[in-house]
């Protein structure tokens, strides 16, 4: 398959430029070296989560004067009076991610999306790690490093499959029937919504299910996942985004036949029609 690159899009190759040399540039020399603390909620935050919301809401502000930004290091009242509004709004998780990343973990990410109108219209999940940055542009594409990111079909069975659980948010009852039953053939849990996300875009899973997420972890990645041709709804068979602050689950396959029988191990209402 031929390589996509963004010369045609200045504006989604700036924003990619922009933030994957922020993040060099300001987050990696922090890996494994600050300290954690906990919020009201009990979440890990370090101050690494709070430099990089300001020093890439600044970046943003210089290059796209226009686009106010949500922020998940905001109180809850400005996050609700961003999203009240009908502007458009980027949307950013400084890093996804921050247990792993304050405990030298070598799995996270910086997730950014652009709502217009509703809908994500952009988003960008980058590993800095790896190195690897995908982007989605609504309608267009996904790519992963420039190059167009597909998904495929894997020809597994669900009992074949690598999934990618976190059974801590999920109601218990379903929990305990994922655990004695094994519908999948292995289980990761990671620690990172969008990374997950994205690497299941990427073939490198084949089944996802997660019972909370915050608009900040999902944005960017669930339309990822939705332009490389993954499948995803909420376990309410509801897209899953939503300009909310409410939480929402993901349930999500890498082909349409996996999807299907996902969905319906899982007991998640057929849509009518």
């Amino acid at each position: 398959m031929a390589d996509i690159l963004f010369a045609m899009d200045t504006d989604l190759a700036k924003l990619q430029n922009c933030l994957t040399d922020t993040v060099q540039q300001h987050l990696m020399p922090l890996f494994n070296t600050v300290s954690r603390q906990y919020k009201h909620d009990g979440s890990v935050v370090t101050v690494a989560d709070k430099l990089m919301q300001q020093t890439i809401t600044e970046v943003l502000q210089r290059d796209f004067p226009n686009i106010k930004l949500l922020g998940e290091e905001m109180t809850a009242l400005q996050q609700a009076e961003l999203l009240d509004s009908n502007d458009a709004l980027w949307c950013l998780d400084p890093i996804d991610g921050t247990s792993n990343f304050a405990a030298g973990m070598p799995f996270f990410s910086i997730s950014l999306a652009l709502i217009e109108k509703g809908e994500v219209t952009l988003g960008l999940v980058y590993d800095p790690v790896m190195n690897e940055c995908f982007a989605a542009k609504k309608g267009a594409g996904a790519w992963l490093n420039g190059q167009r990111l597909q998904a495929e079909i894997s020809g597994l069975a669900l009992n074949q499959t690598l999934a990618i659980i976190d059974f801590k948010r999920l109601p218990i009852s379903l929990s305990q029937r994922l655990v004695e039953e094994k519908p999948y053939g292995s289980q990761r849990s990671l620690g990172s919504i969008a990374l997950e996300l994205c690497w299941l875009a990427a073939g490198r899973a084949q089944l996802y299910l997660h019972g909370r997420q915050q608009i900040w972890d999902y944005a960017a990645a669930q339309l990822v996942i939705q332009e490389a041709g993954a499948f995803a709804c909420t376990l309410d068979n509801e897209p899953v985004f939503s300009r909310s602050l409410t939480p929402r689950s993901t349930c999500a396959a890498s082909d349409e036949n996996l999807f299907a029988a996902w969905l319906d191990y899982l007991h998640v209402p057929r849509s009518d029609g």
